[in-house]
């Protein structure tokens, strides 16, 4: 295989490539590129002074800058590498396919060059976490495992020490999968419902894009799919895969689930016992579908006692109900990475019987509100509300069958400072605070990280 990674990168010299957005995952590329004799030029939107020293590492690569407004006018290239957070249906991309131009990606890319087996999870929620269980699992089994994608490892800079005998475990986006022409051996479907519908024209282009997962699979593959989503039981129709089920609701043909307290797998003829579900140590229903899902991905590599050792031990992803600390009785949880109203829902609202002071809200993504609506009124005493969001919350909470007036009381805050003040005054020993917006943090954050670690800094300043 190194031979074909070889042969390709011998045949960019000279070759004209334009790299879209100077962020983690296009920069080691634009690197790559110009060590292999490509005429590079490293595009963005954002100015020399916004881009600092991406900017200036770029150009230290060999790459010609093109930046600000006009930044792709008249650009003559033979292939064009866009940023996932670009939309692939965009006019300028368009004109560039009709101009003979390959759009690409740097995941495309590493799909065709990959040397390994791939294991490749996507879903509207769960997916980040499924993506680590899987990658734990297979790790304390022995095996070496490239984890990036979607998960933030660009992982072309690895592909000349990647071998056969390893595992590249991927998280892919509906971002990264719409333009995707391969799917991976094993292709893991955590759920589907709406999202990033800012960006995607229709929900049908959405279903779509993440769709690609398995519809480039052949028979030697393996799809998993959760039973309990419809939109992900539909995609059988669409690979020729060997198909795999998990549920946490229903026994399954072949695949994980749920009986009692126990996880079992079936081949669809054997039927045995993996591991009880109060082994697994992260909180909420929510990780019991996605140690499903990692089960059935894996169960072919991994042994029942590393199923077993790595559920009592794995604390979880950071921002994903990640406990921040307990002051004055009141513990504080940051779940950052909750951008939809299902992730909000079925995660950080699903996890404990009492109610919660919620702190919710953020950017826009034009998704539907009204299914959180009840399940706030159920499982929230106090609501704060923040950004572009909150009065569709508020609206869908206010309308709500179960809603009963002040019940939960609706306040709203202009800063995540003064959320998580009010948070503090309205909290007494015992309660807890949240944050899981339900929303994503475009209008005020860079993204869910920068998001979860300014809540952190400001209830860790807390006394």
């Amino acid at each position: 295989m190194n031979n074909q990674i070889n042969e390709y990168f011998s045949s960019l010299e000279g070759k004209r490539v334009a790299f879209i957005g100077l962020g983690r995952s296009n920069l080691p590329l634009i690197r790559m590129f110009c060590e292999s004799g490509a005429v590079v030029f490293a595009c963005d939107s954002r100015d020399k002074d916004s881009l600092g020293a991406n900017a200036q590492m770029a150009e230290d690569f060999g790459a010609t800058l093109r930046l600000g407004a006009g930044y792709l006018d008249n650009l003559d290239v033979d292939m064009v590498f866009r940023t996932p957070g670009m939309n692939y249906n965009s006019p300028v991309l368009s004109e560039m396919r009709s101009r003979g131009i390959q759009i690409t990606s740097e995941m495309e890319l590493f799909f065709d060059l990959c040397p390994c087996r791939i294991i490749a999870v996507t879903g509207s929620d769960g997916k980040t976490t499924t993506t680590t269980i899987i990658s734990e699992l297979l790790k304390a089994q022995g095996y070496r495992v490239h984890l990036g994608g979607n998960i933030g490892n660009p992982l072309m800079p690895e592909i000349y020490d990647i071998k056969e005998d390893d595992f590249a475990v991927v998280e892919l986006s509906s971002f990264q999968l719409i333009s995707m022409k391969k799917s991976p051996a094993v292709a893991v479907v955590t759920n589907v419902a709406p999202n990033h519908l800012d960006v995607h024209k229709d929900m049908d282009e959405y279903i779509d894009a993440k769709r690609n997962i398995v519809s480039f699979q052949s028979t030697d593959s393996v799809a998993i799919l959760n039973l309990d989503n419809d939109i992900s039981c539909s995609f059988a129709d669409s690979t020729q895969a060997d198909v795999y089920y998990f549920s946490r609701t229903q026994k399954v043909s072949k695949g994980a689930y749920v009986l009692g307290d126990e996880i079992r797998f079936t081949d669809g003829s054997n039927d045995e016992l993996v591991m009880k579900v109060q082994d697994i140590r992260i909180p909420g229903l929510h990780n019991v579908e996605n140690y499903l899902a990692a089960i059935c991905a894996v169960k072919s590599f991994v042994s029942k006692d590393t199923f077993t050792a790595v559920a009592k031990t794995f604390n979880g992803v950071k921002h994903r109900a990640q406990l921040v600390r307990e002051l004055d009785g009141v513990r504080y949880y940051n779940d950052s990475i909750a951008s939809s109203p299902t992730r909000t829902a079925c995660g950080m609202l699903s996890l404990f019987d009492q109610k919660l002071i919620l702190i919710c809200g953020g950017y826009d993504k034009n998704i539907p509100y009204a299914p959180l609506g009840p399940v706030i009124c159920d499982k929230v005493k106090t609501l704060i509300l923040l950004g572009a969001t909150g009065p569709k919350i508020e609206s869908a909470v206010k309308e709500s069958t179960n809603y009963q007036a002040g019940m939960p009381e609706i306040i709203y805050a202009d800063t995540m400072e003064n959320a998580v003040n009010i948070a503090r005054q309205k909290a007494v020993s015992g309660d807890i605070v949240a944050l899981s917006p339900a929303s994503a943090s475009f209008d005020m954050y860079r993204d869910f990280e920068q998001r979860g670690e300014h809540f952190m800094s400001i209830v860790n300043s807390l006394d």
